[in-house]
């Protein structure tokens, strides 16, 4: 019995890195598009291109935060939990901000085209 839960163990710490690198890698990928994205609307004067830019971010920040918080699944000591606490609150606070801009610019851009 032991060796199957040593097994179970194991095998789903490999499953929880492996969702967790792929959502980082989600987060990574929305990010540098929408990095790319916005520096053409930029070349182009585009209006919207801080809205964008702002909402990609966003997007990119939330998928970095929920590999955080699938990572903290598997901590083990409390050490590591002080750390990824402090990460997840620092993105959190990071979404929290942008969403923040996003609603003051979606605002600007209302009243600029009235």
């Amino acid at each position: 019995m032991e060796e199957f839960i040593l097994f179970c163990n194991t095998y789903l710490r490999y499953i929880v890195e492996l969702c967790t690198i792929i959502m980082e890698l989600f987060g990574v990928t929305i990010l540098v598009y929408t990095a790319i994205k916005s520096f053409v609307g930029w070349v182009r004067k585009d209006n919207k291109v801080r809205l964008n830019l702002a909402q990609g971010i966003a997007l990119a920040l939330e998928f970095k935060l929920g590999g955080e918080v699938l990572r903290t699944v598997v901590v083990r000591e409390w050490a590591e939990l002080g750390i990824l606490g402090a990460i997840i609150l620092l993105r959190g606070v990071l979404t929290f901000l942008i969403h923040w801009e996003i609603k003051n610019e979606k605002k600007e851009f209302e009243n600029s085209n009235s």
